[in-house]
């Protein structure tokens, strides 16, 4: 780990003042990833800003009926709130099937909109990785690939995001508030996180020393449900290997509304709009289910050892879909 400058904020401003506009000091909270990447020299912070008395740590149910999350609410209280499982089952359902109750009880919501991936080249600080150092190559390309992504990758990178929340909450079409220099910023969640293409080294839509602040949730309506599924190699303290997050509203015994999201996949927490136009208007049944994983993972793009995934997360998709309208 490489010496770094360290300050605490009391205040959004302060911190903004003492991060500055750069991309080379970091805003700490939980930690969770982002020491352990400066231990594995892969982060080098010049300074780490410590935000976590800054009190955006509260969950409040808006006038309209949504949700504003705070930055560094935690995930453990995220996940046991009241609210958030009785209105966002799925959100409530993803943050409990990631990580172990320790890692929970520290990592933030913010924390976990920024969470960088668990791929190894990008690790160990010795493989050829773009997404750490442009320009150097992709070792996963032709390396162990079983867990890479199968969407949205490019001939620069084929990392796979890590988190669950963040697929929950592609699914809910939650906004990401931030907070820089020029102001307040709103912006759609499906636009946060960027797909790798030539520049893998940019992961998000954040301008230097912007701050994340909230994540609001709109209003579900009446007789919504969610549900999220997780496919993994253990139970416990596993990354995906494909997950699903649906949000679903029925009438008649057709879908009205539908979002799906999957996790495990993508180089990002990915959306699919094509499943969404094969279930609307549908009749609930499983061909056609079947059908909207079909579509979805239509464009998917395999390597070596992770063809698997294909068929794994249209059965992922099949059987949260069956939860969910049961």
């Amino acid at each position: 780990m490489q010496n770094f400058g360290y300050e605490r904020a009391g205040t959004v401003e302060e911190a903004l003042r003492q991060h500055g506009a750069t991309r080379e000091n970091a805003y700490l909270a939980g930690g969770t990833t982002l020491i352990d990447l400066a231990k594995l020299n892969v982060m080098q912070p010049q300074k780490m800003v410590d935000v976590n008395r800054l009190g955006l740590d509260k969950v409040e149910t808006l006038p309209d009926g949504g949700l504003k999350i705070g930055a560094m609410v935690r995930n453990s209280d995220l996940a046991w709130n009241a609210t958030v499982q009785e209105r966002y089952a799925v959100l409530s359902e993803s943050l409990l099937a990631g990580a172990s109750p320790q890692l929970r009880n520290m990592a933030t919501t913010g924390g976990n909109l920024m969470q960088r991936t668990r791929c190894t080249y990008f690790r160990d600080n010795l493989s050829p990785c773009n997404k750490r150092q442009p320009g150097s190559g992709c070792a996963a390309m032709d390396g162990v690939n079983r867990g890479h992504a199968i969407l949205g990758t490019s001939e620069s990178c084929i990392a796979t995001h890590p988190s669950d929340m963040c697929v929950a909450m592609a699914a809910l079409e939650a906004t990401v508030l931030v907070q820089g220099d020029k102001g307040e910023r709103r912006i759609p969640f499906g636009e946060f996180h960027l797909l790798p293409g030539d520049t893998p080294q940019k992961e998000h839509d954040l301008l230097p020393g912007e701050l994340i602040t909230y994540v609001t949730l709109p209003a579900l309506a009446a007789g919504t449900k969610s549900y999220y599924l997780k496919l993994r190699d253990r139970q416990s303290y596993e990354f995906a290997l494909a997950s699903a997050a649906v949000v679903v509203r029925t009438e008649g015994g057709r879908i009205r509304e539908a979002r799906v999201a999957f996790g495990g996949i993508g180089t990002k927490p990915w959306r699919s709009k094509e499943a969404e136009a094969v279930l609307h208007g549908k009749p609930v049944e499983e061909k056609v289910f079947r059908a909207a994983a079909e579509a979805a993972l239509k464009n998917a793009k395999p390597h070596k050892e992770n063809a698997f995934k294909v068929e794994l997360a249209k059965q992922a998709l099949v059987r949260a879909l069956q939860t969910v309208t049961a």
